[in-house]
C-alpha cells in the first residue's frame, strides 16, 4: 500500500529526515512512536502528500500503486483528496457548520453530488452514533464526538488510507480508549489502511506494528 525509499528532509541546514525506508501493507495498522523531534509529524506530512522530500538520487513515495513524486500539483491534490483520509489532534472542523456539513466537504471538493454526499454523510455520522448530532455545530459538540466528526469527515470519500497526528491527544481517556477502539473497527468492516503517529503507548501497542523513530530515521 505506501512503499517509501531514501527520504529526506532538510529545513535550513537542519537534516530531519535522514533517508528513511518504509513498506505499509494494505490494511495494516501502523503506529509511528519516538521523542519529539524525531521526524515523526514531517514523515507522517510527507506520506500524506502535504509536503515533499528532498530531491535526492534513489528517493520514492508510491501509495496504492501511485508514484506520488511524478504527480503534477492538480494530479497530487485530486490524489489526496480521493485516496488520503487525515485526522489531527485538534479536530479542525469548521465552527461554523454543522456536522454534516463538515464531513460532506471532502466529497464537494470531488465533485459528488449534494444527495449523494448528504446520504454517505449521515450513514457514517450513525455508523459513528453520532446521528442525532448531525445538525450541531462544533462548539455544541464534546471533544470526543467532534473528533468521531473528524474520522466521518477522512472516511467520507473512502480513502484507502487514513492518516493520523497525535489523534487522541486532545482526548480524555475515556474518549480516547473509545477512539482507538474505532480506528481497528473501521480497519476491520472497511478494509482502511492507518499510521498514526502517537505519544499514547496504549495505541502504539494496540498497532499491527510499531515503528521507532529517533533522529530522524527508523530505528
Amino acid at each position: 500500500m505506501i512503499q517509501a525509499k531514501n527520504i529526506h528532509k532538510y529545513y535550513d541546514k537542519l537534516h530531519v529526515l535522514k533517508g528513511v525506508d518504509l513498506h505499509i501493507k494494505k490494511g495494516e495498522i501502523v503506529s509511528v512512536v519516538g521523542a519529539s523531534g524525531a521526524g515523526k509529524t514531517t514523515l507522517l506530512q510527507i506520506l500524506g502528500t502535504l509536503d515533499n522530500p528532498a530531491a535526492e538520487s534513489g528517493t520514492s513515495l508510491t501509495i496504492n500503486n501511485t508514484d506520488i513524486l511524478n504527480l503534477k500539483d492538480k494530479a497530487l491534490s485530486a490524489f489526496r483528496n480521493k485516496e488520503l483520509g487525515f485526522i489531527f489532534q485538534f479536530h479542525q472542523l469548521l465552527p461554523e457548520f454543522t456536522a454534516l456539513e463538515n464531513v460532506c466537504i471532502p466529497a464537494f471538493i470531488a465533485g459528488k453530488s449534494k444527495q449523494e454526499t448528504e446520504k454517505e454523510a449521515e450513514r457514517l455520522l450513525d455508523y459513528l452514533g453520532l446521528a442525532q448530532r448531525a445538525s450541531h455545530k462544533p462548539g455544541e459538540l464534546s471533544g470526543g464526538e467532534q473528533q468521531r466528526v473528524a474520522v466521518a469527515r477522512a472516511l467520507i470519500n473512502n480513502p484507502a488510507v487514513i492518516f493520523a497526528d497525535e489523534p487522541s491527544g486532545n482526548l480524555d481517556t475515556a474518549s480516547a480508549e473509545n477512539l482507538h477502539k474505532l480506528f481497528f473497527r473501521l480497519r476491520d468492516e472497511m478494509g482502511q489502511t492507518f499510521v498514526i503517529v502517537t505519544h499514547n503507548t496504549e495505541l502504539a501497542d494496540m498497532a499491527d506494528r510499531k515503528l521507532v523513530m529517533s533522529d530522524g530515521r527508523i530505528m
